[in-house]
C-alpha cells in the first residue's frame, strides 16, 4: 500500500481527531488558561487606565483646592472612584470621628494622630490588595502552562510510538506526522504562557508605580489632615514648607 502523503494527515485538526481523553483534557485546560489570562489582562488593563485618569483628575483638584473642606465636599458630591480619593475620604473621616467621639473603642485607642495613622495604613493595605487581585492567576498560568503543554507532548509521543511499533513501520513518513502533531501541545503551552508572563510583569510594574505615588501622597495627606489648616496656610507654614504636590515627585522605576 502506498504511504499517504504527510500533508494529508498531519496538522492540528488531525491531532484533535487522534487525541485521546487525556490529550483533549489537557487541550481544554490550556484553552481555559488562555481565556482566563487574556480576560484578566484586558480587564485589569482597562481598569488601570481608568484608575490613572481618575487619579490624575482628583490630584489636580486636590492640589488646587483652598481647603480640605472643599476636597471633602467634592468627594461627597461625586463619590470615590480612585485610590487617592478613597484614602482622602477615610483620612478626613477618621480625624473628624476621633475629634467628635474620642477613643470610645479599642480600635480607636491612642491619640488622634495614632488613629489617623492606623486608618491611612489600613486603606493603603486595602488598595494594595485590590491592585494585586488576579495577578496570582497570571503568575500561575505563566509558570504552569509550558509544563501542561509538555505533558501533552510526552503523552502524544508515547501513544504515537506505540502505534508505530504496532504497525511495524518506522519510516520517516510514519514517524514525522504523529510526533509532529504531539509537539503541537508544547507550542500551545508556550502560546498560553508568554502573554500571561508579559501581562503579569506589566501589571506588576504599573501597580508598583501607583503604590509608590499613593504612599507619598499618604504622607502629605497625613500632614494636612493632622494640622487641620487650609491648604494655603499649611503650604506657607514651617511644617508645610517641604510639602510638594505628588506630581512633582519622580515616578518610581
Amino acid at each position: 500500500m502506498n504511504a499517504t502523503p504527510l500533508d494529508a494527515t498531519a496538522g492540528f485538526a488531525h491531532f484533535l481527531g487522534q487525541a485521546d481523553a487525556v490529550g483533549k483534557g489537557l487541550l481544554a485546560i490550556l484553552v481555559l488558561m488562555s481565556a482566563a489570562s487574556w480576560a484578566l489582562i484586558v480587564l485589569k488593563g482597562v481598569t488601570q487606565a481608568l484608575r490613572r485618569r481618575r487619579s490624575e483628575k482628583f490630584l489636580n483638584l486636590f492640589w488646587n483646592a483652598g481647603s480640605l473642606e472643599e476636597v471633602q465636599h467634592e468627594i461627597a458630591t461625586h463619590g470615590v472612584d480612585n485610590p487617592f480619593a478613597h484614602l482622602t475620604a477615610h483620612a478626613v473621616h477618621a480625624q473628624a470621628h476621633h475629634a467628635r467621639y474620642g477613643a470610645s473603642k479599642l480600635s480607636e485607642a491612642g491619640s488622634a494622630q495614632d488613629f489617623l495613622t492606623r486608618t491611612i495604613k489600613k486603606v493603603l493595605d486595602e488598595e494594595t490588595t485590590r491592585l494585586e487581585n488576579g495577578l496570582t492567576v497570571l503568575a500561575t498560568v505563566g509558570a504552569t502552562a509550558p509544563f501542561v503543554g509538555l505533558f501533552g507532548t510526552v503523552w502524544g509521543v508515547y501513544h504515537a510510538l506505540l502505534a508505530i511499533g504496532m504497525s511495524g513501520a518506522g519510516t520517516l513518513d510514519k514517524v514525522a506526522g504523529p510526533v509532529g502533531e504531539a509537539l503541537i501541545m508544547t507550542g500551545l503551552g508556550l502560546a498560553v504562557a508568554i502573554p500571561a508572563v508579559i501581562g503579569y510583569n506589566w501589571l506588576t510594574r504599573a501597580n508598583r508605580v501607583l503604590a509608590a505615588k499613593l504612599d507619598a501622597f499618604a504622607y502629605e495627606l497625613h500632614t494636612f489632615v493632622s494640622m487641620g489648616l487650609p491648604l494655603g496656610a499649611a503650604a506657607g507654614s514651617e511644617a508645610g514648607a517641604n510639602i510638594r504636590p505628588i506630581a512633582a515627585r519622580p515616578a518610581a522605576a
